[in-house]
This record gives structure tokens, sequence and C-alpha cells, in this order.
């Protein structure tokens, strides 16, 4: 009699644990994954935000992913190759089921969609044809608009220059971003030490560009724009010399908001003279970094005309903001004890820090966007912190950290390495190696767990369209390029003094 009590007992605590580890596996999202493929050549990609130092719109809540792909074609500019592969790229748009090559301003010649409003509109850069004729052998490179898959150069500003790259467009048709003027400047803000000008923040709307002006030094940058119309960007701020982040600017910078009733606004410093904003919501709240003169990064938000440091900490001096959601809630990272290691952070507001964690088995983490839900993604890294091959994307949701490898079917084409962007519907796009070890662009679609149909991966490369015909707006033809300019494209401005560094292994 004892002998059956206690078997039974055994068996109702077996079966309840099976229950529970289904319960629990039916929880865990799952997603479909599509590969975005190529247009020939051997990667594609998304604009990275400099691998977590800004939060990008690369897919919106419509499901509209915007990136680039490489051709088949070798560059035509080999000194100044567009990709590190030297292949000509073009951009990419994937909406509906279908992916369409965007085309670029010229034949033969390389563009990159940076950007999707949450209207469809697509911004970006692509090179003309042309040659920069103030540096030799170099490119021209200009902001373009697609709308409805048709391209419009955006020029360059109206007292002249060659060059011109889009950073974001909101519903509208507003688009902000940097164009060079012809004022020689040995710090040009989008290339210190390369590009021989001033760069100048701009806004273009119904035709024409404007330039912003700056905060009281030669140059500034149009970062973010949100549906108000409000632009934030980093400015010199006067000829001092930068004390904080000298290694990223020579020129003490500030960060700015601009609108049409109050023009150029400083959003101010926690002290030092390195202050860098790095996301925007719609109701006018901006989160970045600043950082002191004992070079202590530390993370911000500025509203209604006051700068605060997001306060509370992990453990470690440095804390830095990525994105913001139009609730407030920040997503961004913070050192742990020792600065040795970092991990993804939340903040619901101001002192109020939560931990997301890693992977199990890595040492650090980083997030890059944060939805209306509160569902954030990024990436987890794994031994020493050293970004590489073996990097995976992470969604964290209701207090859970999960791998995104492990959220799709098995036997994937893509490793999901960096998770890049999430929209309102759960939507993530983001950065895969293919079995050859080559980039490529993802989007990961919510599934029913036992949807086998609906979870079953798509691959992009038999379904993409030829380009659309290309439409040129009136106005100056000119642009740039080179590796630092490439990275410019990608973000790459984002500095990152003490924060999460990506340093691939070779």
């Amino acid at each position: 009699m004892k002998r059956n009590l206690s078997s039974q007992i055994r068996m109702i605590a077996l079966c309840l644990a099976i229950a529970t580890s289904s319960q629990l596996h039916a929880q865990q999202p799952r997603y479909r994954l599509i590969d975005m493929g190529t247009f020939g050549g051997p990667a594609s990609g998304l604009n990275s935000g400099d691998h977590g130092s800004f939060s990008v719109s690369v897919v919106n809540n419509r499901g509209t992913l915007a990136g680039w792909a490489e051709t088949s074609q070798a560059d035509p500019f080999p000194t100044f190759c567009f990709t590190n592969d030297c292949y000509v790229a073009h951009a990419l748009q994937w909406q509906a089921g279908v992916r369409t090559d965007l085309g670029a301003l010229a034949d033969g010649v390389s563009s990159q969609a940076i950007w999707v409003s949450g209207s469809g509109l697509v911004a970006g850069v692509s090179e003309n044809g042309a040659i920069d004729p103030l540096l030799p052998d170099l490119p021209e490179l200009r902001a373009v608009l697609w709308r409805n898959g048709h391209i419009t150069d955006l020029g360059t500003l109206p007292e002249g220059g060659y060059e011109s790259f889009a950073n974001a467009v909101n519903g509208t048709g507003q688009v902000i971003g940097g164009a060079l003027n012809t004022v020689p400047d040995s710090n040009s803000l989008a290339g210190p030490g390369f590009l021989p000008t001033q760069t100048r923040a701009f806004l273009w709307e119904h035709g024409a560009m404007q330039d912003l002006g700056t905060l009281g030094g030669t140059d500034a940058l149009a970062q973010f724009i949100n549906e108000q119309g409000q632009v934030v960007g980093w400015s010199y701020t006067g000829s001092a010399p930068n004390t904080s982040c000298p290694g990223v600017f020579p020129v003490a910078t500030g960060s700015f908001m601009w609108d049409r009733s109050h023009g150029m606004q400083d959003l101010g410093t926690l002290g030092g003279t390195c202050t860098l904003v790095s996301g925007l919501n719609n109701n006018g709240t901006a989160v970045g970094i600043s950082v002191n003169d004992e070079q202590i990064e530390r993370g911000f938000v500025w509203q209604n005309g006051t700068i605060q440091d997001l306060g509370a900490s992990l453990g470690g001096d440095f804390t830095g903001s990525e994105g913001i959601n139009d609730h407030g809630a920040i997503a961004g990272w913070a050192f742990l004890a020792g600065n040795a290691s970092y991990h993804a952070a939340l903040w619901q507001q101001v002192g109020n820090i939560t931990d997301l964690g890693v992977v199990a088995g890595d040492d650090c983490s980083f997030a890059s966007s944060i939805n209306a839900q509160t569902q954030i993604v990024g990436t987890s890294i794994g031994d020493g912190c050293t970004f590489d091959e073996n990097s995976r994307g992470f969604l964290w949701e209701s207090g859970s950290l999960y791998d995104l490898n492990t959220l799709i079917p098995p036997g994937a084409s893509l490793h999901l390495l960096l998770a890049l962007a999430i929209n309102d519907r759960g939507e993530i796009a983001g950065s895969g190696l293919d079995l050859n070890g080559n980039r490529h662009t993802f989007l990961l679609v919510p599934c029913a767990v036992n949807s086998a149909s609906g979870c079953q991966e798509v691959i992009a490369d038999a379904a993409f369209t030829a380009p659309v015909h290309t439409v040129f707006a009136p106005g100056p033809m000119g642009s740039n390029r080179d590796s630092l300019f490439r990275h410019l494209l990608s973000r790459g401005l984002g500095p990152q003094v003490h924060g999460p560094q990506l340093t691939k292994k070779n």
C-alpha cells in the first residue's frame, strides 16, 4: 500500500513538472525568420546605430524595413569603397512580403537606406557618380529621400558644398542630417581631420535645405527628428578644446534641440565638454550621454529645458542611454562593479534602474531599442566583452531575457548576431551571419508557438524586384565618402568613450 502511494506521488510530481515545463515553453515567444538575402553580392545590412550608440528606426510599425544589400558589381571607386567588400550596394526595402531594390542616383553607384518613418518614407544616401573636387578620388555622396520607391536628391546647402547625408525622416517628409559647406575646417564635425570643410545641421522640407545653425561653434549635425518636427543633434559650442572626449571630437561639443518656435536650444551638460544626444521621442524628451573631465560617462534625460543624470547604477561608474519610447522608458547599459563589464539596463524613471542581464554564459550586453510595450532588444557578448561571431541578439520582455537564436526554428540559415530595432508589433530587425560568415539583414515576425507553417523561415532572394525608375529633384549636384565616411553612414560618429565597445576579432 505504501509502495503504491509512493509511486502515485512520484507520478503526480512528474506530471506537474512536465506540465510546468510545457507551460513555460508555451509562454516563450516564437518568431518567423525572414532572411533579406542580397542583390547578388555577399552581404546586406542595416543602419546599426554604431552597434549600440543610437536607437535607430529601420523597421516601422507597419512592418516596413529599410537597409541595403550588395550587388555582384565591383565598386567603381576602389580607393574609397562604399562597403567593406568593395561591391556596389543598393538601398533595400521590405514591405508586405516584397523586397525591392530602391536603386541609386546614377547607374553603377551605391546607395544606403538609413531610416524609415512611420508613414513609410525612407531617408538615406546615394553616390551620384561625380568626384568631390575638394577631395581627390572621393565619390560625392548625397542625402536622398525615397517616396513610394522613387528617389529624390535633396541637394546641398544654398551657400554651396559638395556633400550631404540624411540621418532621419518623419512621417510628413521632413528630413534631417548633415551637409558640408565650402568654409575650410580641419575639425569638420562629420569627419575631424578628414573632411576639409564645415559640417552643418540641416532640415529639408518642401524641396529646400535649411541650415539650422550652431551652439556658437563652427559645426553642427542633426541626428533625430520626431513627428512634431523637433530636431536634436550635436554642435561645437565654441573653439575651446574638448577636455572630456578629445579622442572623439577635438572641440568642445554639446547637444541641441531645435524647433520653429524656439530655434536652437543647448541641452546643457552634466559637467565637462562632451554631451551627445542619442535618442528622441515624440513628446520632445531626449536622451544621451554626458562625459565630464574625469571622463566619467553618464546617461542623461532632457525634458522641458532640464537635463538630468539618469541616476542609479549597477555598481560601476558609467551608464549610457540608447533609446526612449513615448512613455518615457529608457533603454541603455550600465557598468558593473569594477567597470570591467556592462549589462543592458532599463530606466522606467530617473533613479529606477533594472539590470536586464545577459544570455547565460556571456559577460556583457547592451540594449539597442525599446518599443511602446517595453520590449527591449540588444546584443549579448561573450568572452571578455569582445564582440565576435558568437555574440547573439536578445529580446527582453516581462523580466525575461531570451537569446533570439532559441526563438526561431532549428536549422535556420542565419546566426542572429545583432538585434538593432523593435517596432510596436514586436517585429525585430537585425544582422546575422550566414553559413559562410557573411552579414545578412533579418526581420523576425512573431508567430504562434504551435504554428509550424507560420514560423517557417523565409529567404527573400527569390522575391526581389528590379530597381524602380529614379526621379531627380532640381538642385546642385554633390556628396562624399571613405572607410571613415562608411562608418559614419552607420552612425559611426557614436562616441563610446567608456561605453560598450564592439571590436571584431580577426
